[in-house]
């Protein structure tokens, strides 16, 4: 498991839910909400992996988005018949979609205590964001379980210690610098595939498996990384796009993503 840091933002504060609060609202001003991104959803390397179980599930479902951020996937989810509770701790963000969508449900919250009743969801799913807690995955894996009904889905994705991160360590991490003075605050946990399954199982889940997404978005970051362009840049974007056939997934794939499940009779 490796900690991955960025720059102290002195607007942000110390408290780290009021960082992560900051931050999504910044992201909000710059997107405007989900507009057509909702139409998107089925296109994501997520929603392909997550849409053929949550089919096998009854019409009607009550399925929780744990960070939702623009709401994208809760407006999707729920016009295709799965009722989505979109969860953030961005008040801002809440507050606008609830005024966008009235007839959707969102809600202000911490996903490690949620505030909802135990066995209140048939399955539970979280883009990108139990990486997030400096304090590590106890509290966020624990709470997933006990909202989840007995046999109830957990889908989860975390960045990825691939190949090309794990050969950068081992060559360069004897040659880097002292900390210089620039005040740095931690930023989020980056796993193996055999990391996350552990912690899932350590916390009750039967894990299905565990899947490598985002290639071309990893070979977009190798490419900024390597000559300094803007990974959402064309020439960049093009770049990976011709690249990603001819790069297998463990050495580039930026995240990972486990299917797991609370075994049925689980409290």
């Amino acid at each position: 498991m490796r900690r991955d840091e960025r720059p102290y933002d002195t607007s942000e504060g110390d408290d780290e839910i009021a960082a992560i609060e900051s931050q999504w609202t910044r992201i909000w001003e710059q997107a405007g909400g989900p507009k057509g991104r909702a139409d998107r959803v089925p296109r994501k390397a997520e929603f392909k992996i997550m849409w053929p179980y949550l089919q096998k599930l009854p019409k009607g479902s009550r399925v929780l988005d744990g960070g939702c951020g623009l709401g994208d996937w809760v407006v999707w989810l729920t016009r295709a018949g799965y009722p989505t509770v979109g969860l953030d701790v961005s008040r801002l963000t809440i507050s606008k979609l609830q005024s966008m969508f009235p007839e959707m449900e969102f809600a202000v919250g911490d996903i490690r205590a949620t505030g909802f009743a135990g066995g209140s969801f048939d399955a539970y799913f979280s883009w990108g964001t139990f990486e997030h807690f400096e304090e590590g995955f106890d509290g966020v894996v624990g709470e997933a379980f006990r909202v989840l009904k007995p046999g109830g889905l957990l889908f989860t994705s975390m960045p990825f210690v691939n190949l090309r991160h794990a050969l950068r360590d081992i060559l360069l991490e004897p040659w880097r610098l002292p900390p210089q003075s620039e005040r740095r605050r931690f930023y989020q946990w980056r796993l193996t595939r055999a990391e996350l399954a552990g912690i899932l199982s350590r916390h009750g889940f039967a894990v299905e498996d565990v899947k490598i997404i985002g290639k071309r978005q990893g070979l977009q970051r190798f490419i900024q990384h390597a000559i300094g362009l803007s990974p959402t840049s064309t020439f960049v974007r093009g770049l990976a796009l011709v690249l990603a056939p001819f790069v297998p997934k463990v050495v580039i794939g930026h995240m990972i993503l486990a299917i797991a499940r609370k075994p049925q009779g689980a409290t």
